[in-house]
């Protein structure tokens, strides 16, 4: 799904994708508390499409496990992610997926930080900027084109 007429990154490194965590039986049953961890925030964003390439943030490093944060009890996610190039023009739109995705997949407690790994992006300080700001956000999300790329990059993808 190629956003622009021509790739940023036109060859990116492939990463293998995790395995995908197992159920038990305590996760299926309604009785047992069963906190929010790092690892469930890493499987809801993992599989979100890059608007460029036809991966995913996981395939292309963008989201790791390791760059997810959850504390259950204070209800905070907060998630890191890298961009493939310093200068990579999708970055807002990635942590905007992100923050979508989580938005609408988590109980309205938790109050979710997306913000991009420091030092490996140009614009990481205006780009955090908005994406920590609710208006800013709720915003973009009204714009009814911007949406729809985000809903593309949440869909999931068909397999060849």
């Amino acid at each position: 799904m190629s956003v622009g007429t021509h790739l940023e990154n036109a060859n990116p490194v492939i990463f293998q994708r995790s395995d995908v965590r197992r159920q038990t039986a305590s996760d299926e049953d309604e009785d047992v508390h069963d906190p929010i961890d790092d690892r469930e925030i890493f499987d809801l964003i993992r599989s979100i499409n890059d608007p460029e390439h036809p991966l995913s943030l996981e395939e292309l490093n963008v989201v790791e496990q390791v760059r997810v944060k959850v504390n259950d009890a204070d209800s905070n996610v907060n998630v890191e992610f890298t961009p493939t190039i310093p200068h990579c023009s999708m970055v807002t739109l990635i942590g905007l997926s992100i923050k979508v995705k989580l938005l609408r997949s988590l109980p309205d407690r938790f109050k979710i930080d997306v913000h991009i790994t420091p030092g490996t992006h140009a614009s990481e300080e205006a780009v955090n900027k908005q994406l920590a700001d609710k208006e800013r956000v709720a915003a973009a999300l009204e714009n009814s084109s911007l949406l729809e790329v985000v809903n593309q990059c949440l869909s999931a993808r068909s397999v060849s």
